[in-house]
């Protein structure tokens, strides 16, 4: 019999559990690689997430590490708690766009210009899927939502809100990387990403943050497929993917 060598295996970080997410939702995939980096950087027993309110609401049901939940739109507010408290723990957020930057605005703003040493993954889908695929803050001009039937109007509703351009001009801000998960190319960049994310704090270099634009075909209305063109072909224009601001080195 010819030897069989294991080369790919499920993440510790991980635990088996059927997921409650959407076909297609990257939430899951976003999820794992959370989950893989927390195990390559060795910080499994180390590391404190904290959950939101939205479609990440259950996502202690899948890491295997310690997770606790927050109030909509607080999580940083819990995470300076723990941080300052356990400084030698590595406490990043999970959050949505509706939880980051609708309701959340004033706690992401003011935790990245005191500088806290967390970590933040802001996954962007532009809805607000928990409860029903509203219009969120991040919604782009044209698109069409539960409260937007004819699409996002920039007289009515405003612009899209560019959390990562804001954030990006404060000085107690250290990294900002925008990435995606619709190409596997785009999933192996945000996993170096939040990989780099949490690097950054074991090293005490101050606040990160990774935005990943992730595909909801339930709410905008697409195949999964039809997800995929959406964000390669309209989102990413929007919302460039890249690096924004690394004034780590």
């Amino acid at each position: 019999m010819p030897k069989v060598e294991k080369i790919f295996s499920k993440p510790k970080g991980l635990q088996d559990a059927p997921t409650h997410y959407c076909s297609g939702c990257g939430h899951g995939t976003i999820h794992r690689l959370v989950a893989e980096a927390v195990d390559e950087l060795g910080i499994r027993e180390r590391i404190i997430g904290i959950a939101p309110v939205g479609c990440a609401v259950l996502a202690y049901d899948y890491w295997n590490f310690d997770v606790t939940e927050a109030a909509h739109g607080r999580p940083p507010a819990v995470a300076t708690g723990i941080k300052r408290v356990r400084p030698d723990n590595i406490v990043f957020t999970y959050q949505g766009d509706g939880d980051l930057a609708a309701i959340g605005t004033a706690e992401i703003v003011h935790a990245a210009n005191r500088g806290e040493n967390i970590t933040v993954i802001f996954v962007n889908n532009g809805t607000y899927g928990m409860t029903g695929g509203q219009m969120a803050p991040t919604t782009l001009i044209g698109q069409k939502t539960a409260t937007s039937i004819l699409g996002r109007d920039l007289v009515r509703d405003g612009y899209p809100l560019k959390i990562s351009e804001m954030l990006a001009v404060l000085d107690g801000v250290k990294y900002l990387e925008r990435t995606a998960v619709h190409t596997p190319a785009d999933v192996l960049k945000t996993k170096r990403a939040i990989k780099k994310a949490f690097k950054n704090q074991i090293e005490k270099k101050g606040f990160s943050m990774v935005e990943v634009l992730s595909m909801c075909p339930t709410y905008t209305g697409r195949s999964i497929n039809g997800s995929i063109k959406w964000i390669k072909e309209r989102v990413s224009k929007d919302y460039p993917l890249g690096v924004l601001k690394d004034a780590t080195k």
